[in-house]
C-alpha cells in the first residue's frame, strides 16, 4: 500500500497540512495538554477488536478474544475492550486485580503467569480465575491453596512449550528448549495426570510462541506440535478439552513498507488447520481462544512530543525531544522501530537525516536513528507512531521525570484518561526515618 494509505490505516492522516488522529488535530491536543502525551484512539481499538473476531467467526464461532492486558493496562482502554466482549490475559496479580475493577468477571479472566508465588496462587483461588500453570512443580501448592481455602478444583490449564518459537526480538520469542515459560512435550502427559489425581475436573491448554509476528507463516510448526501433543493427551488420559488456547504475537506494521498481518492467512493456519484436526478427534464442542494484545492496542496510539533542541555537532544532526526512553523504552530495549513523524506537514522544506534524541542522562537514549524528515525547527511537534502497546504500560520516572498524561479520542472529542504525574508522585511512598529528619 502507498505511505498515505498505510497511515490511514493507523487512522491518521494530514489535513490543511496538520497531522491528524481520529480526525483530531495533533498540534491543538498538544498545546492542550501539553508534551509528551500519550494520545489514543478508541474507535481504531474497536475496529481492530471487530475485524478480528468477524475473522474468527468466520472459522468457529465457539472462539474468545482474550486481550493481552501486559501490552496496555489502561482502565479506559480495557472498558472499551470488555464492552466489545473480549477477555482478558493476565500474567500477574496486578493485571487481574485491574481487569476486575473493570468490571471483568471472574469466567473473563485467564491468569497466565510463571513462577507463581503462593500469595498469586491464594489471589487467583479467592477470586475463581482460571489458572493457566506454567510447571508441572507448581501443581501441588496450587491444589493444597484449593483445599485449605476449601475451594472446589474446576478447571485447571497448562501452558504447553511446543518448542518452536517466534517474535520481532529473542526476548519476546517464548517457545524453545531454552526458554523459561511452559511445560515441554515430555512433561505433558506427568502434567495433567497428576491434575486429574489432585482433583480437577476440567481442562484446557495453551500456547503462546512469541510476540510481534507479521507472518502467518511463523505459527505453523508450533501448530502442527500443539495438534499432535493435544491429540496424543487425549487418547493417553481420555481428557476432554473446555478449551484450547493459541496465545497471541499478532504483530503490527511498524515500519511504512510492511504489509498488515494477513488475517485471512493467519485464520487458515490456525483456526481452520486447528478446528479441522480436532474435529477428527471427536472435539468439536470446545471453545478456541485468541491472545492478541498489541494487535488490538498499538496503532491506535500515538505519543506527541516537542522538538526543544536542533543540535548540529558537525557529524551527525539531532532533534533533541522532550520523550525519552523514559516514556517509550521499546527502541532502547529491544532496538525496535517506531516511525515519527512531524504533526506539521512541510514538504516545501529540504530533507535532512535526524536521530530523534530524548532527554534522558543515557547515550541509549535515541527513540529514532537516520530518520529523513524535512527541516524541523525548535517548538514544533512530532508523532511517534503504534505506542499502544507496552508504551505507557513500560514507561518509568527514571531520571525523576514524572510520566506524561493519556488521552483517550472519540467522535472528535479529547477525554484526559490518565493524569500527568506531578513531581511530588515522584516521592509521594517514600519515607524518611526518624535519625534522619
Amino acid at each position: 500500500m502507498s505511505y498515505k494509505e498505510w497511515l490511514k490505516n493507523k487512522d491518521l492522516e494530514y489535513q490543511s497540512g496538520v497531522l491528524h488522529i481520529a480526525g483530531v488535530n495533533t498540534i491543538d491536543l498538544a498545546k492542550k495538554f501539553g508534551t509528551p502525551v500519550y494520545i489514543l484512539n478508541e474507535r481504531l481499538i474497536r475496529a481492530r477488536y471487530k475485524a478480528l473476531k468477524d475473522i474468527l467467526n468466520s472459522e468457529n464461532k465457539n472462539n474468545q478474544i482474550h486481550f493481552a492486558v501486559k501490552a496496555n493496562t489502561s482502565l479506559s482502554i480495557l472498558k472499551i475492550l470488555l464492552s466489545e466482549g473480549a477477555g482478558f490475559d493476565c500474567s500477574s496479580v496486578g493485571e487481574v486485580f485491574t481487569c476486575l475493577k473493570v468490571g471483568a468477571k471472574p469466567e473473563q479472566i485467564i491468569y497466565t503467569g510463571n513462577m507463581f508465588t503462593n500469595d498469586d496462587f491464594k489471589f487467583a483461588v479467592e477470586h475463581d480465575i482460571l489458572v493457566n500453570l506454567d510447571c508441572v512443580s507448581q501443581l501441588k501448592r496450587l491444589a493444597r491453596i484449593h483445599d485449605e481455602l476449601g475451594k472446589e478444583k474446576k478447571m485447571i490449564s497448562f501452558r504447553i512449550n511446543p518448542e518452536f518459537g517466534a517474535g520481532h526480538h529473542a526476548h519476546t520469542i517464548t517457545a524453545g528448549k531454552e526458554i523459561k515459560f511452559g511445560i515441554l512435550d515430555n512433561q505433558v502427559i506427568e502434567a495433567y495426570s497428576k491434575a486429574k489425581e489432585y482433583g480437577f475436573e476440567q481442562f484446557g491448554t495453551h500456547i503462546h510462541i512469541g510476540s510481534g509476528i507479521i507472518d502467518p507463516h511463523d505459527y505453523e510448526k508450533a501448530i502442527e506440535k500443539y495438534l499432535g501433543i493435544i491429540m496424543n493427551l487425549a487418547d493417553t488420559l481420555d481428557i476432554t478439552f473446555d478449551f484450547v488456547d493459541f496465545g497471541g504475537g499478532l504483530g503490527i506494521p511498524y515500519r511504512p513498507e510492511e504489509e498488515p498481518l494477513d488475517l485471512v492467512l493467519y485464520k487458515e493456519i490456525v483456526i481452520k488447520k486447528s478446528k479441522e484436526a480436532l474435529e477428527k478427534m471427536g472435539m468439536e464442542k470446545l471453545s478456541f481462544k485468541v491472545e492478541p494484545g498489541r494487535y488490538l492496542s498499538a496503532e491506535a496510539s500515538i505519543i506527541l512530543t516537542q522538538i526543544n533542541t536542533i543540535k548540529n555537532n558537525g557529524y551527525k544532526l539531532f532533534a533533541g525531544v522532550d520523550a525519552g526512553f523514559n516514556t517509550l523504552i521499546r527502541p532502547t530495549m529491544y532496538g525496535s522501530y517506531h516511525h515519527i513523524i512531524s504533526c506539521l506537514q512541510n514538504e516545501e522544506r529540504e530533507e535532512m537525516k535526524y536521530d530523534i534524541a530524548g532527554p534522558i542522562c543515557e547515550s541509549g537514549d535515541i527513540l529514532g536513528r537516520e530518520r529523513i524528515l524535512h527541516e524541523l525547527e525548535e517548538e514544533e511537534y512530532l508523532a511517534i507512531l503504534d505506542s499502544g502497546a507496552y508504551g505507557f504500560i513500560m514507561s518509568s520516572p527514571y531520571n525523576s521525570r514524572p510520566r506524561p498524561a493519556e488521552v483517550l479520542i472519540n467522535n472528535k472529542k479529547s477525554y484526559l484518561i490518565r493524569k500527568a504525574e506531578t513531581y511530588d508522585d515522584l516521592i509521594q511512598h517514600q519515607v524518611i526515618p526518624d535519625h534522619l529528619k
